[in-house]
């Protein structure tokens, strides 16, 4: 019988019932949390042994696009349980009300059976603690994004080290793509279809030809 990396295991049935219970209770544990790495030494990452892995996609979603839902798609392969925070963020001065943004996203993850949409204001750790989130989840289409993205994923491992920042890289056919340029297109008459959902693109003719 050969040695698990957890000691000595007993050699006919109960040494393989033994082993049977620790790769259960491995897989329980979820892929990130193998409590041994390739050289049999101890390692114990901070969420191992908890049940479930959440991972913090915030953002202003104003609105949604192709590109965020490329990065909701990628981190929920690799998290149990992934939450959109939509963010008040009034001094951006939004053109869809936090309901609204709300409501896109929910309508977009409504087939991810472990996605969520929620709403916050205030600092953003503090959110993903109150929710006891393992990560946050951050997309980066390009270069430019990444000095920025930097300091704040810096900044908030000094305000909680708990919290781990995730970058993740769209599709290369969204990595051009932003809400900006998504709402400067529509309001000078052009076709968004290819960058938003279709519920999004209708949403976003009839804002603005309320404002």
């Amino acid at each position: 019988m050969e040695r698990d990396p957890g000691g000595p295991v007993r050699s006919g049935r109960n040494g393989f019932r033994q082993l049977l219970r620790r790769q259960i209770a491995r897989q329980q544990a979820g892929p990130f949390c193998n409590p041994f790495d390739q050289s049999g030494v101890r390692w114990h990452p901070p969420w191992c042994g908890q049940t479930m892995r959440m991972a913090i996609y915030p953002g202003s979603f104003d609105p949604l696009t192709n590109g965020h839902l490329d990065v909701i798609q990628r981190a929920a392969k690799l998290f149990d349980q992934v939450v959109v925070a939509v963010a008040l963020n009034e001094g951006k001065k939004p053109l869809f009300s936090k309901d609204e943004r709300v409501r896109l996203v929910a309508d977009a993850i409504q087939d991810m059976g472990n996605v969520e949409v929620d709403a916050f204001d205030g600092l953003l750790v503090e959110y993903v603690d109150k929710r006891e989130g393992q990560a946050i989840v951050r997309g980066l289409r390009a270069v430019s994004d990444f000095e920025f993205e930097f300091q704040l994923a810096l900044m908030n491992r000094k305000l909680n080290e708990r919290v781990e920042t995730i970058f993740m890289m769209p599709k290369e056919t969204y990595t051009f793509l932003s809400s900006r340029l998504v709402k400067e297109i529509a309001r000078l008459g052009g076709d968004v279809s290819a960058f938003v959902p279709p519920h999004v693109q209708v949403a976003l003719a009839r804002k603005l030809r309320e404002v």
